[in-house]
């Protein structure tokens, strides 16, 4: 029997505002533990939250990215529930009457086109965050985080596989990124997902037990949690074992999902109308308002850099899914104008370099003018597009101007047809066998001998002038 996973996934996205969803504290993140709070966003008594509109608008700009339908009437609850990182013991948020719902994102997939249903985008304030020292048997808590406006959107159990979990993933932060109402920094905290997971034989309609995954810090951590749930759960089922509805975290030092609470039945949170925040009234002005400032979107730009600019559909692909990295590439093809060479540079050296150092496109250590700068180097001939590899390594490393660090490194290239020529002489004379070969009918050999005056330069000749000039040179040999 054939088993398929369902997967439906819980993101919270905190918003980019500069002051918290009820008071006028800041998001900012980081600070000292608990000197980003005040008496409203602690609950105290005698305080009163009053709703940011900028979370508002950042809310439905999402929900019209995302193609939800925004309420035109919404309103705040109360969940109420005891933990150490909920100072009011109850969190404001939304239950019934959500600000965006019934919306949905397009994922390409072998198969084509596939929709993945979003049940609802709603508004809430975040927790605080807890620090649990196990060595001392203690736990902190920072209430910084506290009241920072978050859109937690929930998806229908659309997807099927780990993958799709992850492409899903991949598109829904592009277009929070693109959109701005997101940073989306997964290492902050600005975007944490939680899975649920159940399988089921194929063609099965029915649903099998939902086991909720938690903690996950990483898309590449949501694709092996997921893949490992799922061959335990089919596992579980091939042997008639009982798989309990529970929540679980990833161990990433044993591989494996371990359970952390048993979740039996649905929590109770009473939620009720939050009694001192208004409903949200959105007006069509409004919503038209927002949707005019929706800039282009990761599937818009592919689309024309595919058309306009001749990309290939993967190269433009992968560049789009990336914001900074998007911005960074249109940069580049502005100052430089081919943006085919542009994607090499991108898709090639600088994806890898990002890969090796585990950098983000957001803090890149070089500028597109730098890498249009060493690609004219390249054209002119000042270096070869070996050498440029490497002079492109030391600027991601150090920051440092491609011109200084091929001066300081004496990395230019030889393109003096006089001092190449005394070097190809020296090779002939010490290759005889290959001169032979190549007089003999085997042209393959001119290779080896191009590669021993790239060796005599340390790769600093103009491979082409080489190749021309040692042509040149044996022909002459192979008339005489």
């Amino acid at each position: 029997m054939e088993f398929e996973a369902v997967i439906g996934l819980e993101v919270h996205a905190e918003l980019r505002t500069k002051t918290k969803v009820f008071c006028g504290c800041t998001t900012e993140f980081g600070g000292q533990p608990n000197t980003h709070c005040c008496p409203v966003c602690l609950g105290l008594p005698g305080t009163l939250p009053v709703l940011n509109k900028s979370a508002v608008e950042y809310a439905i700009m999402a929900g019209l990215a995302l193609n939800c339908n925004i309420s035109k009437f919404s309103k705040m609850d109360r969940k109420n529930y005891f933990y150490p990182d909920l100072p009011k013991a109850y969190q404001i948020s939304q239950y019934d009457l959500p600000l965006c719902k019934e919306g949905y994102i397009e994922l390409e997939t072998d198969k084509g086109t596939k929709k993945i249903g979003i049940i609802r985008a709603h508004l809430e304030e975040d927790a605080g965050k807890l620090i649990h020292d196990e060595n001392a048997g203690t736990s902190f808590v920072d209430y910084n985080r506290t009241g920072v406006p978050l859109i937690e959107i929930v998806s229908y159990p659309d997807m099927r596989t780990p993958e799709e979990a992850r492409t899903y993933l991949t598109k829904l932060k592009s277009i929070l990124e693109y959109t701005e109402v997101s940073d989306c920094k997964m290492q902050e905290g600005s975007l944490r997902v939680d899975t649920n997971i159940s399988v089921r034989p194929k063609g099965s309609e029915e649903f099998g037990t939902k086991v909720e995954l938690k903690n996950l810090n990483s898309f590449r951590v949501v694709y092996k949690a997921l893949e490992y749930e799922f061959k335990r759960q089919v596992d579980a089922v091939k042997n008639n074992e009982k798989i309990m509805q529970e929540t679980r975290r990833w161990d990433e030092d044993k591989g494996i999902t371990v359970p952390m609470r048993s979740k039996e039945a649905a929590h109770d949170y009473r939620y009720f109308p939050e009694p001192d925040i208004v409903p949200i009234e959105v007006s069509d002005e409004w919503i038209e308002e927002i949707r005019k400032k929706i800039p282009e979107l990761p599937y818009q730009k592919k689309d024309r850099f595919i058309k306009e600019m001749g990309l290939p559909s993967y190269d433009a692909g992968v560049i789009t899914s990336d914001k900074a990295l998007s911005d960074f590439f249109e940069r580049c093809v502005e100052l430089y104008g081919n943006p085919k060479t542009m994607s090499n540079w991108v898709m090639g050296e600088l994806l890898r370099a990002m890969k090796e150092t585990d950098i983000d496109s957001e803090d890149l250590p070089i500028s597109p003018e730098q890498l249009v700068r060493l690609q004219n180097m390249v054209d002119n001939g000042k270096v070869s597009i070996s050498m440029g590899k490497k002079v492109f390594d030391s600027m991601f490393k150090t920051g440092d101007d491609p011109e200084v660090i091929v001066k300081e490194k004496g990395l230019s290239q030889i393109s003096d047809a006089d001092a190449l020529n005394e070097v190809i002489c020296k090779v002939i004379e010490n290759n005889s066998k290959s001169v032979s070969d190549y007089i003999g009918g085997k042209k393959k050999a001119m290779g080896f001998l191009v590669g021993q005056v790239m060796k005599e330069t340390k790769g600093k000749a103009n491979p082409q002038m080489v190749n021309e000039l040692m042509r040149q040179e044996l022909d002459k040999m192979q008339k005489n």
